[in-house]
């Protein structure tokens, strides 16, 4: 048999073995010198293959939506399970039909015309999603609603938005009571019951059941450009109170292709705990299901004690988070067969590299989907690597498609670094910069509804070349050796706690309304152990006067949303102000609520006791240790 092998060898072509070592040695190069090369071109391939779909779509003159494409999947597949809300399941067929009977209740008692705007105030309820694609189905423009805002900031939020109609949960009637004599007249207001003791306002709920379930002609949902608005949704940004940002037609298919971009497929059941309101549960949580034309199940809030047993219940597989949620999961007492569950993706954004590693060491082999951006934002990236920390990952055809750069910030001056002849200047890798991503056609910044100002101050102009435009996305990031990028804080008047962005200018002017606060100086602090950074206000009180702690506690949380009344105060003679008169904050920030190196009073909102009560050094250490709930 030896002979003969050797004669089969000696057959060979010359040029085979070379061609062998070749091609081993290009594979272990392109290991060594370019590891991420498949995974980056497999997800680049994902992306414009979707992107070609949408221009495929637009060259032959149809402008198709996330909207048609559930209602095409109500048709395809009418049975089969949408959501599942407190074990009752909603088919595709079931919410098409009655978020029919939605539509025909406002065509026929609400006067509406196609681009008009509807506010939408409602909790995580099946409700939520018919009244949103009943209005939809009409043309409208819905306007998501922070249930968590109220008084002064919710009739702001409604202002600058301008809805013809409110519609208003069951359960929120009490915050609706709060703005209902200061609204507009001009707003039409219907609560989701079947009777109402309010005067001049509408119910729903009858006369939903009484609708007819047909659909309503399609031209009155149709779009005629991907680039006109679909929703309008609320983000807190760093010129104080919520904004209202566009959302186009657009914005809301890419939203929704998150899931699918990340491996999730039709088979797959998604678990949503997060609010409706945010664009986290509704672009790519419910748009996400449309575009996989699979089943979700939605929870009326999150429950970090109920959260796996539900993953269990429901066979979860997707589930979406925040570096909160997935810390409160991390938090809870360790229990028997934690691992035994079908979850297989873990997609969402602002986790902590130790939470990271401890959420897959304890709860088993879920891969953590990490991605970053903005609601209003026209960038954004996904960590499609796996690595551990990375919001994602840019290479030389990501920027050629999406590009963006990072630039040199004064934290002083609350400004980009600009050199002596007036042009931005890049960061090297492995500093910090602020991420800005330049505007044009194929990657638009639609702003804001209400102030243009608030638009304008979002965008860069003449940053490397006259005539150039960017957005500011508001966040510095670092970007390493290998191309990864780290989200490393926020800039302005704005810190992130419990998953939202707080403004500090909405807490600031909540707390001066009251008739013993000269000033107060409202900004971030870290607090071990938890994501995010905890609402912190100096106060300057007025002459003659003494702080009324009962009355302070008594405004925030009345006036604000749980997670931006101010965990900590600090009562001080003189506010420390900048050169241009801007409140200092960044000794404050770095002093943080340590009594044993401040010297003013401080004190702690202890929510068991409902006061504010002094910040002594017990009570500081039991916070540090985790013992003191926040």
């Amino acid at each position: 048999q030896q002979p003969w092998r050797r004669a089969r060898v000696a057959m060979l072509p010359a040029w085979v073995p070379g061609a062998t070592v070749g091609l081993i040695s290009l594979y272990l190069v392109q290991r060594l010198l370019f590891p991420y090369f498949w995974a980056d071109l497999r997800y680049l391939l994902r992306v414009l293959r979707y992107g070609l779909r949408v221009e495929a779509y637009r060259l032959r003159g149809r402008v198709v939506t996330v909207l048609d494409k559930f209602v095409q999947l109500a048709q395809r597949q009418p049975r089969k399970a949408f959501f599942i809300y407190e074990g009752e399941v909603h088919t595709y067929g079931d919410v098409d039909r009655r978020s029919n009977r939605v539509a025909q209740v406002f065509l026929h008692h609400g006067g509406l015309q196609k681009g008009d705007t509807v506010a939408l105030l409602m909790g995580n309820e099946p409700d939520f999603i018919h009244v949103w694609f009943g209005l939809a189905k009409l043309g409208c423009v819905v306007a998501f609603l922070n249930f968590n805002v109220r008084s002064r900031s919710l009739l702001h939020c409604l202002s600058s938005c301008e809805p013809k109609i409110l519609v208003v949960g069951a359960d929120l009637l009490e915050t609706l009571e709060e703005i209902l004599p200061d609204l507009r007249k001009d707003v039409s207001v219907w609560i989701m019951t079947k009777a109402s003791a309010l005067p001049s306002v509408h119910t729903l709920l009858d006369k939903i059941e009484a609708a007819s379930e047909d659909s309503v002609p399609a031209d009155r949902r149709s779009a005629k450009s991907l680039k006109s608005s679909a929703l309008y949704i609320f983000t807190s940004g760093t010129t104080g109170l919520p904004k209202a940002a566009f959302i186009s037609h657009m914005q809301v298919l890419k939203g929704s292709a998150g899931l699918w971009a990340f491996g999730a497929t039709p088979e797959d059941i998604i678990y949503i705990t997060l609010p409706l309101y945010h664009s986290a549960a509704s672009l790519l949580g419910i748009g996400g299901c449309i575009e996989l034309g699979a089943t979700c199940v939605l929870r009326k809030k999150f429950s970090a004690s109920q959260f796996w047993n539900d993953c269990r219940k429901y066979n979860v597989t997707v589930i979406q988070y925040i570096g909160e949620l997935c810390r409160y999961l991390c938090n809870q007492p360790v229990k028997e067969g934690e691992k035994n569950h079908k979850v297989r993706l873990a997609i969402g954004n602002g986790v902590r590299n130790d939470v990271w590693r401890e959420f897959v060491d304890r709860f088993g082999s879920v891969k953590i989907c990490e991605f970053y951006g903005a609601t209003e934002g026209n960038i954004c990236f996904m960590n499609h690597t796996g690595k551990i920390g990375s919001v994602g990952r840019t290479n030389f055809f990501y920027k050629l498609f999406f590009p963006f750069d990072l630039i040199k910030y004064d934290f002083q001056k609350d400004e980009p670094v600009r050199d002596k002849h007036g042009w931005c200047e890049k960061v090297k890798k492995g500093e910090a910069g602020l991420l800005i991503s330049r505007v044009n056609a194929k990657n638009p910044f639609f702003g804001y509804a209400g102030n243009k100002k608030h638009t304008e101050k979002k965008l860069l102009c003449d940053v490397f070349k006259k005539g150039d435009l960017y957005f500011n996305t508001g966040d510095l990031m670092i970007q390493d050796q290998e191309n990864f990028l780290y989200f490393w804080d926020r800039i302005g008047d704005t810190f992130r706690w419990k998953g939202e962005n707080v403004a500090t200018t909405e807490v600031s002017d909540v707390m001066v309304m009251l008739d013993f606060i000269q000033e107060a100086n409202v900004y971030g602090v870290c607090v071990p152990a938890h994501e995010g950074k905890a609402g912190m206000a100096s106060l300057i009180l007025k002459e003659n006067t003494t702080l009324d702690l009962e009355q302070m506690y008594k405004q925030v949380v009345t006036y604000l949303p749980s997670y931006a009344c101010p965990l900590f105060l600090r009562v001080q003679q003189r506010m420390e102000m900048t050169g241009t008169f801007k409140q200092q904050k960044f000794h404050l920030v770095d002093e943080g609520f340590n009594p044993s190196t401040i010297t003013d009073p401080l004190y702690f909102l202890d929510r068991s006791k409902q006061a504010y009560v002094s910040l002594t050094k017990e009570v500081h250490e039991r916070i540090l240790s985790g013992q003191m709930k926040l």
